[in-house]
């Protein structure tokens, strides 16, 4: 299972529980520098407050199960960035 994959089964859940869903997870290289873009849409817009909850929600998460062993960055972001 692909770490996108394994990231979505451990995320999905709480996202949903609070009233957003989860468009993708995508990890991904920039530069010198891992991404771990999680892309969060709901009805109406997405703004900073979902990102930040979200971002709040899923890093203790990421970091009890840690499905990645490099170093990243953790980006979460509305469905409108994610898809530019």
């Amino acid at each position: 299972m692909g770490i996108e994959n394994q990231v979505k089964e451990l995320i999905e859940q709480v996202i949903s529980e609070n009233d957003l869903r989860l468009d993708s997870v995508i990890y991904e290289k920039e530069g010198s520098n891992n991404f771990l873009r999680v892309i969060i849409d709901k009805d109406g817009y997405i703004d900073i407050d979902d990102c930040i909850l979200v971002n709040s929600l899923i890093g203790p998460i990421l970091e009890k199960e840690d499905p990645i062993s490099e170093n990243y960055i953790l980006d979460v972001c509305s469905k409108e960035k994610g898809s530019n």
